[in-house]
């Protein structure tokens, strides 16, 4: 049964304060609130993640506002899945994940891209994410440039 993880609903709950802020510091709008209700009854009863069909429908829309601003796949276009790989080496998904993905509910997605994430250790992090801070690349969707000098030999 897909579910909802607890730092999906904080960046939801994040998400809603920046577009519609407390205009009083203590009200807060509707899909803040709704949000905020589900964050504080899985914090209580000690939950990680929230199941994605019974969450009250107000914080679910808020929920799903707020996925909706969100990368739709892991994909970086280099599928090992097709080359044979239970899971792919360019975006960390399983076979099953990949081909069943424009079927999946949100919840499922982001309970992939959670897994993933946690993970890290699909190309998508680690050597095409170097690359780009190698090049000094800072556009929109990659990583920003760093500071720090190059290291003797990268130049």
């Amino acid at each position: 049964m897909p579910a909802i993880h607890i730092t999906d609903i904080e960046a939801a709950i994040n998400h809603w304060r920046t577009l519609k802020p407390s205009p009083d510091g203590v009200s807060l709008a509707s899909e803040t609130r709704a949000l905020a209700e589900v964050y504080a009854l899985m914090a209580w009863y000690q939950q990680d993640t929230a199941d994605e069909q019974t969450m009250p429908r107000q914080a679910y829309a808020a929920w799903l506002a707020w996925y909706h601003t969100t990368p739709d796949t892991p994909c970086i276009a280099i599928c090992s899945t097709s080359q044979g790989d239970d899971v792919c080496k360019g975006c960390g998904r399983t076979f099953e994940e990949v081909q069943k993905w424009p079927e999946m509910t949100p919840g499922a997605k982001r309970a992939t891209w959670h897994r993933i994430l946690l993970t890290a250790d699909a190309w998508r992090f680690n050597r095409y994410a170097e690359r780009a801070i190698e090049s000094g690349s800072n556009r929109e969707g990659t990583l920003p440039a760093t500071d720090s000098p190059p290291q003797a030999g990268t130049a």
